[in-house]
C-alpha cells in the first residue's frame, strides 16, 4: 500500500521490479526476469535471446541513466533467503551496482527467517546497510478484537435494530467463550497474517444459518475445518488397501533406517508382512506395481534423485512423501483399513 501510493504521488520517479525467490532464486533466471521489467517498466523492447552477460550490462546501465533521471528504482526480493543461496552473484551485483554515486537504487528483502541476513556472503555484506524491520505476528487480543471491529453490526448499519441486538449479543457470547479462543489460537499456528484472518471470516459468514440469519460456534468451527484441510489427506483417504499398505512397507523401511529402497525392497517387506501375519489381503506383483505407480502419480511418494533414470522403475530408489502424523490419521479414517496396518504402523507396541 505504501509503495501504491508512493507511485501514485510519483509515477515518473519510482520504478518497481518485483523478484521472489521461489522463482527467481537462479542469478540467469533473475538477471532477465529484472531486464524484462525494467523494458516493460521503460518501454523498450525486451531481447529473449539476450546473454546474462547482457541482460547485467543492460541492468548497471538502466541504473546509471535512472540515477542521472534522478529516477529511484525499488527492487523487492521476496524469500529474500532463497537468493542468498549459491554464490549470490545477482545480489552483489545489485549492491555493488548502488555504491555507484549516480544510482538511485533500493533492494528490499522480504524474507520469515530472522537470520536471512546471516547468510550473506562477506564480500556481500559488506555492501548491505543493516536496516532491518521486524513484523511481529499480532496477540491473540489483538486479533480477537479486530474480529470483533469486522463482524460487529453498527447501529447506524441500516438493518432492525432489534436484529442488530440479537446478532451482536449472540457474537458477544461466541467471542468470550474459550472454544473461540482455542480456534483463533489453532488459525494463528498456522497462519497469523490479517488476510489469512480475513479468508477465515468470509468463510465463517459464508457458513451462517440462512434461516436465523445469525453466525454460530459451529460457524466458526467448519470454517477452520475448510482451512486446514489439505489435498494431501484428501488424497490420502481415497488409497485402496494395497497402496496403503505399501506406504506402511515404505514407513517400516525407514524406521529401520533404511537409507536406499525401491519397489523391489518395497515387496520383499509386503511378503515378509504376509508370512508373518497369515493376512488374506495378497496380491500379485503386477498389481502391486500398479498400485506403486499409481502412488508416484499421486506424488505420495516420489524418486530419490535423478539418477539412474535409464533404470527399470522397479530398481529405481523411492521415498515417502507422506509424514508419519499424515499416514497415521489416514488409516485412522480409513473405514475400509484392515486392522493389521494399524498394529504394523505402532512401531512401539508391536515391533
Amino acid at each position: 500500500m505504501v509503495l501504491e501510493d508512493l507511485k501514485k504521488e510519483h509515477p515518473d520517479a519510482i520504478s518497481v521490479i518485483r523478484l521472489n525467490g521461489m522463482l527467481h532464486s537462479d542469478d540467469n533466471c533473475a538477471t532477465k526476469e529484472i531486464a524484462r521489467q525494467l523494458c516493460l517498466e521503460h518501454q523498450l523492447s525486451f531481447s529473449k535471446m539476450a546473454s546474462s552477460d547482457d541482460n547485467t550490462e543492460f541492468i548497471i546501465d538502466m541504473l546509471r541513466e535512472c540515477g542521472l533521471a534522478h529516477k529511484t528504482i525499488l527492487f523487492i526480493l521476496e524469500e529474500f533467503d532463497l537468493f542468498a543461496q549459491g554464490k549470490q552473484r545477482l545480489l552483489y551485483s545489485l549492491l555493488d551496482a548502488m555504491q555507484s554515486l549516480t544510482s538511485q537504487a533500493v533492494v528490499i528483502g522480504v524474507s520469515c527467517r530472522l537470520d536471512a541476513d546471516q547468510l550473506l556472503e562477506k564480500r556481500v555484506r559488506s555492501r548491505f546497510s543493516h536496516r532491518k524491520l521486524l513484523f511481529v505476528p499480532s496477540s491473540l487480543e489483538d486479533t480477537q478484537r479486530l474480529v470483533e471491529h469486522l463482524l460487529i453490526l453498527a447501529n447506524d448499519s441500516g438493518l432492525p435494530a432489534k436484529y442488530i441486538m440479537d446478532y451482536n449479543s449472540r457474537l458477544t457470547n461466541i467471542f468470550s467463550d474459550k472454544k473461540f479462543k482455542g480456534i483463533l489460537n489453532s488459525l494463528m499456528d498456522a497462519d497469523a497474517t490479517t488476510s489469512n484472518i480475513l479468508r477465515f471470516l468470509f468463510r465463517a459468514v459464508s457458513y451462517m444459518d440462512m434461516e436465523s440469519g445469525f453466525l454460530s460456534m459451529e460457524s466458526f468451527v467448519k470454517a477452520l475445518s475448510s482451512m486446514q484441510r489439505q489435498p494431501k489427506m484428501d488424497s490420502l483417504q481415497d488409497l485402496s488397501i494395497l497402496e496403503l499398505y505399501i506406504l506402511v512397507c515404505m514407513h517400516r523401511l525407514e524406521d529401520k533406517e533404511q537409507s536406499s529402497y525401491n519397489f523391489t525392497s518395497i515387496m520383499k517387506e509386503y511378503r515378509s508382512i504376509q508370512d508373518a501375519y497369515k493376512t488374506s489381503d495378497k496380491y500379485t506383483s503386477t498389481v502391486c506395481f500398479r498400485a506403486f505407480e499409481h502412488l508416484l502419480d499421486r506424488e505420495l511418494i516420489s524418486f530419490g534423485d535423478n539418477r539412474g533414470r535409464n533404470q527399470a522403475l522397479e530398481y529405481r530408489p523411492v521415498k515417502l512423501l507422506v509424514s508419519s502424523r499424515e499416514l497415521a490419521q489416514s488409516l485412522k479414517l480409513n473405514t475400509t483399513c484392515p486392522a493389521v496396518l494399524q498394529k504394523l504402523f505402532d512401531r512401539e507396541r508391536y515391533m
